[in-house]
């Protein structure tokens, strides 16, 4: 409900008009900027206040078209002025043009008590106006592969998500086909954005970045990666043992931030063990972080791209065979056998033996603390598979300096599941 239902009638109109008066302004100002654009502050704050005032007699008569009418008169107008321009070095004018034509429908928008959501629309066109020159140079960063990563997520969202039925399944009624996929578009997302952050920041950044967005793409790759790049340069290993840490670290918020959306009713039970797990890591790494900040050139790990089709089928097909499993063995051989289950899937992947947990307690089927615990497990299942990465492909002198480092998240989350899991 728009904030002017406080006031007199009178006042309620004065103040949507000035509201549409408000965002030209903002547009304007920073078209004002610009020196090529043929709207400035004057023109914007105008264009705003017309779109406000043309719903109001559209309103007022019953009549639409005097908004469409207004729309198109202004549409005609930019693109005079602009068409007025001659030379080899005259602006075409498209991003003033939309900004003008969106400016009018903003000013509309208010006068049908959409204040708050034109507002915030403005907001966001002037910061995309604004960086203009950081959105180019982000866009020229961009791969013809990381696009293709973009609009294979938007595939598997927007596409083949709304094709599968919404309803259970199968002899324990848990493989309901859209939860399964919507499982693959959040952990997707989630590695998406890793990925992409960790494409474009580049060879030379900060070890904490990179150490970050491996841990949301794949802590398992990241270590693989960079334990045999320690073991082939001597001067990677305190910079590469930190990254492995780090990456590993990232798990737990990554585990967190999944099981906040998937099941927040678990939220109370699961935050102490991660919070107890990320205490524990986090100390140790500080002081050790602190003895090695000279970083030679920093190579960003080769990931594979998580969006494409072949990588969600296979974590879908593995998703519903742990879901299905762990409800037969919940039901057979109780919390037991879930949790001998999550160890064994923590060797392969957390995400799919936490998502699976997560569903069964909100169907009702276990409680919070059998779903924290199969959880927690799988993670201790995964740390020690990072230690045996790190010894195998490491060498002892990484094991002997990172792998108490690596390991102390893994305490933490155990002395957590001591004191909370259960709860």
């Amino acid at each position: 409900m728009d904030g002017s239902f406080l006031l007199s009638e009178p006042f309620v109109t004065l103040f949507k008009l000035l509201t549409g008066l408000a965002i030209g302004l903002l547009l304007g100002l920073q078209r004002e900027m610009t020196p090529s654009a043929k709207a400035g502050l004057r023109t914007f704050g105008l264009v705003g206040l017309f779109g406000t005032v043309a719903a109001l007699v559209a309103d007022a008569v019953g009549n639409a078209w005097i908004v469409a009418t207004g729309l198109a008169l202004v549409g005609v107008m930019i693109v005079a002025a602009y068409h007025r321009t001659e030379g080899p070095e005259a602006d075409s004018g498209t991003t003033t043009v939309i900004a003008v034509l969106l400016c009018y429908g903003l000013g509309v928008m208010v006068w049908h008590d959409r204040s708050q959501l034109a507002v915030s629309v403005a907001i966001v066109a002037t910061l995309l106006l604004h960086f203009k020159t950081e959105l180019h140079g982000l866009s020229a960063r961009l791969s013809r592969q990381d696009v293709a990563s973009i609009l294979q997520f938007a595939v598997l969202t927007f596409i083949i998500l709304p094709l599968f039925p919404d309803r259970g399944i199968g002899p324990y009624g848990v493989l309901n086909p859209h939860h399964i996929w919507l499982m693959v578009v959040v952990v997707s997302g989630v590695s998406l954005i890793g990925y992409l952050a960790l494409r474009l920041i580049g060879t030379r950044q900060s070890l904490v970045l990179v150490g970050i967005f491996g841990g949301l793409v794949s802590s398992t790759a990241t270590t693989l990666v960079y334990a045999r790049e320690a073991r082939s340069r001597v001067a990677m290993l305190p910079i590469g043992g930190a990254i492995i840490v780090i990456s590993n670290l990232v798990v737990l918020v990554r585990l967190a931030v999944v099981s906040a959306v998937v099941a927040p009713g678990a939220l109370s039970v699961l935050l102490p063990v991660i919070g107890s797990g990320l205490a524990v890591g986090v100390a140790p790494l500080v002081r050790r972080f602190r003895k090695g900040s000279a970083a030679p050139e920093l190579q960003a790990p080769e990931l594979s791209n998580p969006t494409s089709l072949r990588v969600a089928v296979g974590f879908g097909a593995l998703y519903a065979l742990v879901l299905f499993v762990s409800a037969w063995l919940s039901e057979q051989a109780g919390a037991g056998g879930l949790y001998a289950l999550a160890v064994v899937s923590g060797f392969v992947d957390v995400d799919a033996i936490t998502l699976s947990s997560l569903q069964l307690f909100n169907t009702g089927a276990i409680g919070a603390g059998v779903a924290v615990i199969a959880i927690g497990c799988a993670y201790l299942a995964a740390v020690a598979f990072k230690l045996a990465l790190l010894g195998f492909l490491g060498g002892r002198a990484m094991l002997a300096q990172f792998g108490l480092l690596v390991a102390a998240p893994a305490l933490g989350v155990a002395g957590g599941l001591l004191l909370f899991g259960a709860a």
